[in-house]
């Protein structure tokens, strides 16, 4: 089948928020707070666990991993990246060592490792797990994490890293990570401990303000942190000919709301590689690794060497989006309706972005942030406008449609305060 732009311009047939539970738990206001000025409880038990084990664990997760395996402490998680030979993202997520031949991967990245396993020359074996995974974080997080398990190993865990405590008398995995950017944990465990563990953290967590967040606002915390996400920030390049066999395997795997590509947006892109990304346009340079040969190596070296396009968030000029909203009430043609907080419907929504008329980047994850009272994206944006403070034109619509230009200024990517490392014994 020929995979074309057209064809992926269409509404996907369930809504994101399957992925994430139900729309809002209290509202998409007051959830959109918690991470901030209390404490959020993010359910993630839908992403997909592969175990590899073996002597060629490592040499498999490195041979197709921008990541380095050098000095991979035991109890230590990466951000694992899997670029194909153009160095454009296959895939990302989280990858945990438990022991010197024990790998635990958390999300897509899984399905990449087991097909390459599959095609022989590793000593390895990959099991599919069913785990919970719970993120809770916020200025609330360690209070109520201390009223249910032992505390030491929390407060002494370092970033990226994890601790067993007990939780309900289950040992239970603790990851310090920050999807948030707040101090937050994300805790993992065999999924028929999860709906226990899950009721005493939220009876744990009323008098602290604990609120669960729903799929309204769970990509705002993205948003808001800079985590570019898959099928929202770039199409995964697995879509070309020579990744056929692939992409059938993979799509067969996934259910109906984890299809991962459907697109909307004023960018008229023509080839579906022009929705792909890099590492570095994605702002994840620093985690490439030269230390090792890696699909994508030749690639990335020269990108990084060289970067055309960098990540960082657009500001949108709030009387230039009333105006959207206003057209809703006025006769006439309307422009394109913005769903508060963002999109629902599964799309990587990437709009046009220009300078003085000429194309100058791709804005996505546009969403409105209540914390900040503002309109804010993502963007790739060519490096000779990324400079902070530089005015630009998104423009706001569809191809072929009335579109409306809306001024915006580049700003830093992550655009709130990054408050997820420090020590936690303070």
């Amino acid at each position: 089948m020929e995979f074309t732009v057209s064809s992926m311009r269409q509404p996907p047939q369930v809504y994101a928020w399957s992925r994430f539970g139900g729309p809002e738990y209290t509202d998409w206001l007051d959830e959109s707070m918690s991470w901030k000025e209390t404490c959020s409880l993010g359910d993630w038990s839908f992403l997909w666990q592969h175990r590899f084990t073996g002597p060629d664990a490592l040499r498999l997760i490195a041979d197709f991993s921008v990541n380095t395996t050098e000095q991979w402490a035991i109890g230590q998680s990466k951000h694992a990246i899997h670029p194909n030979r153009d160095g454009k993202v296959i895939h990302e997520g989280i990858i945990t060592k438990f022991a010197d031949e024990d790998f635990m991967v958390h999300g897509r990245g899984g399905f990449w490792l087991n097909h390459q396993l599959a095609q022989g020359g590793y000593d390895a074996t990959c099991t599919q797990e069913d785990w919970f995974i719970y993120q809770i974080a916020g200025p609330s997080s360690l209070a109520i994490l201390d009223s249910v398990t032992d505390t030491a190993p929390l407060r002494d865990t370092a970033f990226m890293r994890v601790s067993q405590v007990q939780i309900a008398g289950h040992p239970v995995w603790a990851l310090r990570q920050g999807m948030s950017g707040e101090v937050g944990f994300e805790l993992q465990g065999p999924r028929e401990w999860g709906e226990e563990i899950h009721d005493l953290l939220m009876a744990a967590g009323r008098p602290f303000g604990i609120r669960r967040i729903g799929a309204r606002v769970t990509m705002i915390n993205h948003l808001e942190a800079s985590y570019p996400t898959i099928a929202t920030d770039y199409i995964p390049a697995i879509f070309d000919p020579e990744l056929a066999d692939y992409l059938a395997e993979f799509r067969a795997s996934m259910p109906s709301f984890a299809q991962p590509a459907y697109i909307a947006g004023s960018y008229d892109g023509k080839q579906i590689s022009e929705y792909y990304r890099s590492p570095v346009e994605l702002g994840w340079g620093r985690t490439i690794r030269f230390d090792h040969e890696f699909l994508g190596r030749e690639a990335l070296e020269a990108e990084k060497a060289a970067p055309r396009r960098l990540l960082r968030t657009l500001v949108w000029n709030a009387e230039d989006v009333q105006d959207v909203y206003g057209s809703l009430f006025r006769p006439g043609e309307n422009y394109d309706y913005m769903e508060m907080p963002r999109d629902q419907r599964g799309f990587m929504w990437a709009d046009r972005v220009t300078l003085d008329g000429q194309p100058v980047g791709v804005a996505t994850s546009r969403g409105y942030s209540y914390y900040f009272r503002e309109m804010i994206s993502l963007s790739t944006l060519d490096v000779a406008v990324s400079e902070i403070g530089t005015a630009l034109i998104v423009h706001w619509g569809h191809p072929g449609g009335r579109q409306k230009e809306i001024r915006a200024v580049v700003a830093p990517a992550p655009y709130k305060k990054d408050r997820s490392r420090g020590d936690l014994h303070r």
